[in-house]
């Protein structure tokens, strides 16, 4: 959960966002072509995404469900009625020299997100970002600039167009946001949603989540919005928080300088840290929209509509609050626990196989995440089950192992081995009458530690209760334990 950080109080950011997220379908949104990642270039191709005459395209039913899955997601009124229009678009990585996009009529409107952050004090802050619109279209090629000369960079480009025609909902807010730590957090969130669903990868890595901002500045108290600016090339949620906090100072300089914003396009350069003008900002005007004629309107039936709704998932922001409300969660431990589909789903597995909630937030946030993170696997890829995450939990509780000889096998529990074969033999001695002659023992055996303490150096308490669990093989229940040593010690 990031903190809140307001801009100068003098005037007052306004910033929305064009988020572009690739659909997880198997083949492009109007023909049969893969849409897998890491092909070599202009081999996942066809006649339909060439736009080579004579050819039709037809639509992917996929990509409408997960279109109408997400807009649900995010509260949208879904259209009864959408159609597909052409967008002009004169550009070599994209055949057809038009895209099929939406203009007038897009399948979802007038949706909302909540994003949740902390303010100075530390409390929580929730504020809802409105959605515009939700709409389908077809990505472009990719333009790859090689060759070097002194003048320009590059001597000559090559188009891969394995990316023509990969499905792409286009999500755009309402100028709500107000900071870039805020459109930070919405993005966050967004893809949050949209991997729940299962409808996308939301890799920015591979191109699959791609968000370009909208921001302008204003006094505090106007009501007219100031010059509007798009930024693009941002590849990570920090980099839109540091592009944004840029730009607010770049156009406020500006403002207080007596110069004019124009509206524009600019790039965020990451070396630099700073935003770089592309090109001036075209209007929808110039990309000459009109219906398009091969694709029939889309309708979506009542029965349809409710099939679908039926399917989502219970999304991360109920999800944090049922971890909060109800399991008496932390904000942090259900923030963490929620990051990611699976990851809930292992919890609340191990939770219905009887583990107690607290204690299996611990494991899975901090000792199971701990290794991951240092294997760089995922919860998915581990061989300790949910059931036996619990089995282990509810040995702690019993007092048959203690916490400490659960964290010490729990390298091979993650590699697949039964609780009942990692502490055979290893069952808690809670026996006074067993653990009292080996402390006994160990006390006889360490005279000149004992003058010591009885000296005046009561941290060597922590020593015979060391020597203790030694001795049993960490089999001493750790309690008991302190409590006979600390008896004999001062007997």
């Amino acid at each position: 959960m990031t903190s809140v950080t307001p801009v100068k109080t003098e005037y007052e950011a306004i910033i929305g966002l064009e988020t572009h997220c690739q659909l997880s379908t198997n083949t492009k949104i109007f023909s049969s072509s893969s849409t897998a990642f890491g092909a070599d270039p202009n081999t996942n191709i066809d006649p339909v995404c060439m736009g080579l005459p004579g050819v039709l395209p037809v639509l992917n039913q996929k990509v409408l469900e997960y279109a109408v899955k997400a807009g649900l997601a995010l509260n949208c009124q879904i259209a009864k009625y959408s159609k597909f229009d052409r967008k002009q678009y004169f550009y070599p990585d994209l055949p057809k020299n038009y895209q099929i996009s939406q203009y007038d009529l897009p399948i979802a409107e007038h949706g909302w997100l909540e994003i949740e952050m902390v303010d100075a004090d530390g409390n929580p802050v929730r504020k809802r970002i409105g959605i515009t619109r939700l709409h389908m279209e077809e990505d472009a090629g990719k333009l790859v600039h090689a060759g070097s000369d002194r003048l320009s960079g590059s001597s000559y480009s090559l188009v891969d167009y394995n990316r023509a025609g990969v499905p792409l909902v286009e999500i755009v807010s309402e100028p709500d946001i107000r900071s870039g730590q805020e459109a930070a957090e919405y993005a966050q969130e967004l893809r949050r949603i949209l991997r729940y669903l299962g409808v996308s990868d939301g890799n920015m890595q591979e191109g699959s989540l791609r968000c370009d901002v909208n921001i302008s500045v204003r006094p505090i108290g106007q009501k007219e919005f100031g010059t509007k600016v798009e930024i693009k090339n941002m590849n990570s949620f920090n980099a839109i928080q540091r592009a944004i906090e840029y730009e607010i100072e770049r156009q406020i300089a500006a403002v207080e300088a007596g110069e004019r914003i124009i509206q524009e396009t600019r790039l965020w350069e990451e070396g630099s840290q700073r935003t770089i003008s592309m090109r001036t900002k075209e209007g929808s005007s110039d990309y000459r929209y009109f219906p398009e004629p091969d694709l029939a309107p889309i309708e979506v039936s009542d029965s349809q509509l409710e099939t679908w709704r039926s399917e989502l998932p219970e999304l991360p922001a109920q999800k944090r609050h049922h971890y909060e409300t109800e399991l008496g969660l932390s904000a942090y431990d259900a923030r963490v626990l929620t990051e990611e589909r699976y990851v809930s789903e292992y919890f609340e597995t191990a939770i219905a196989a009887g583990a107690n909630a607290k204690a299996a937030a611990n494991w899975i946030t901090q000792d199971i995440a701990a290794y991951l993170n240092k294997q760089k696997l995922s919860i998915t890829d581990i061989a300790l089950t949910p059931a036996n995450l619990a089995e282990v939990i509810t040995r702690i509780e019993k007092g048959k192992i203690s916490n400490a000889q659960a964290k010490e096998k729990l390298p091979d529990l993650l590699q697949g081995v039964t609780p009942e074969k990692a502490f055979a033999g290893q069952e808690l001695i809670t026996d006074p009458s067993v653990l009292e002659p080996i402390v006994d023992e160990v006390i006889a055996a360490n005279p000149k530690e004992l003058e010591k303490y009885r000296n005046g150096n009561t941290n060597l308490k922590g020593f015979f209760v060391g020597q203790v669990l030694k001795k049993t093989s960490k089999r001493a229940d750790p309690k008991l334990t302190n409590e006979l040593v600390e008896k004999k010690l001062n007997a």
